[in-house]
């Protein structure tokens, strides 16, 4: 299935310059978006995951089914003060600012083989401290997996020594 059919190029968002990969048509497509969360999840052997994780929010839209096919535990890495009880997080520097993100602290036990899962591959800082967290807690990242990479951001730059998969390369 050519998934690049179901995603729109929207010009000029969200600033002036951008060409912004919309999701929405795939997402909409039940036949293209269960095809691409069966790729994604054929390319990691079940047996060397534990467990599969997501920052907010579009993360969570691959990572949940990808979870429910391969019976394994979700863990979600939420925004500070999304997460009730004790967390561990992780701050880390974006574009124009900071952000944060916190994971339970008796989410990911030590040596937990987590896949990290997002929508798209950008600059890296997101996934990179996704990973990060994920090794804070004693788990260790057995690769990285998206539905988008976008090439000309180098985001694979914050990721070496990380197995990345992208199921489309823009």
């Amino acid at each position: 299935m050519d998934l690049r059919a179901y995603i729109r190029d929207v010009p000029d968002f969200p600033k002036p310059g951008i060409m912004f990969k919309d999701i929405m048509p795939l997402l909409g497509t039940p036949e293209a978006f269960a095809f691409s969360v069966t790729e994604l999840a054929g390319h990691f052997p079940a047996t060397s995951i534990d467990a599969i994780a997501a920052a907010e929010a579009r993360g969570f839209l691959f990572a949940a089914p990808m979870a429910m096919a391969m019976k394994k535990p979700l863990i979600p890495f939420r925004k500070p003060g999304k997460l009730p009880g004790a967390t561990h997080s992780f701050k880390y520097d974006l574009e124009y600012g900071s952000a944060e993100l916190h994971v339970h602290s008796d989410a990911i036990k030590t040596g937990t083989r987590v896949l990290v899962v997002d929508d798209v591959l950008a600059t890296g800082g997101t996934m990179a401290a996704a990973c990060k967290l994920v090794e804070q807690a004693g788990g260790t990242v057995i690769g990285c997996a998206f539905l988008i990479e976008l090439a000309p951001l180098n985001g694979r730059g914050l990721l070496a020594g990380y197995e990345i998969f992208s199921l489309l390369t823009y």
